[in-house]
């Protein structure tokens, strides 16, 4: 099995995860405050001895309604990711490697899981052009979108550190972000397991029927 199990505290001790700069540049890891880390590169889920508290997050959607985090995914197992549609690599490899596994689910599965993309670019990510990226990857997935400050305050909540976006040198912006993935209980509506960047096709296609139930996998 690629499961550990390890505790908030010593997540949040580690100095060894920083934010992803989409493009593979890391950031100083002294700018972080709270950032998720200490997994073990062997392993794919790391289960939590104490759970993240679902953030009491109001957003707006893809159809521009707005969308209660809390309410909306109440009782459902529910994945959670912080990106921007303009990211290069990680973001579009992680929400196709959900993408993925999640097809290989049985339908009545499939229609269980919550997939939430938030944006760590709300400035460029609108409801429409955050809609058109999302259905290239799986039309079911909701994807959130609206104020920096209070979707920053619920990344930090989860142990996630995303910064505003910035335009470099060459005109380019970059959003800084923490790639982790949360899932959340069905059960607890509590965030139990975390999943690096390095997790694939694979290991999401063997612990999504355990997510779905509440399991560890």
């Amino acid at each position: 099995m690629r499961t550990t199990r390890v505790t908030v505290a010593a997540l949040l001790a580690a100095a060894a995860l920083t934010l992803t700069a989409c493009g593979g540049q890391p950031v100083d890891p002294g700018k972080v405050t709270q950032i998720s880390g200490g997994q073990n590169k062997a392993k794919a889920a790391t289960v939590l001895d104490r759970p993240f508290t679902k953030p009491e997050l109001v957003l707006t959607d893809t159809t521009g309604k707005q969308w209660n985090l809390r309410e909306q995914t109440k009782g459902k197992p529910t994945l959670i990711y912080f990106g921007y549609t303009n990211c290069p690599d990680v973001c579009p490899l992680t929400m196709s490697n959900i993408a993925v596994a999640k097809k290989a689910l049985p339908q009545a599965d499939q229609d269980k899981l919550q997939v939430v993309f938030v944006t760590t670019d709300p400035e460029r990510d609108t409801p429409d052009s955050l809609g058109a990226w999302l259905r290239s990857q799986d039309p079911a997935f909701t994807g959130l979108t609206g104020d920096f400050a209070a979707i920053q305050a619920a990344a930090r909540s989860l142990g996630i550190g995303i910064e505003a976006a910035t335009k470099e040198a060459d005109g380019s912006v970059v959003s800084m972000h923490g790639a982790q993935v949360i899932a959340f209980s069905p059960k607890t509506d509590e965030g139990y397991v975390l999943y690096g960047e390095g997790a694939t096709v694979d290991d999401y296609t063997k612990d999504l029927p355990k997510i779905i139930k509440g399991e560890n996998p």
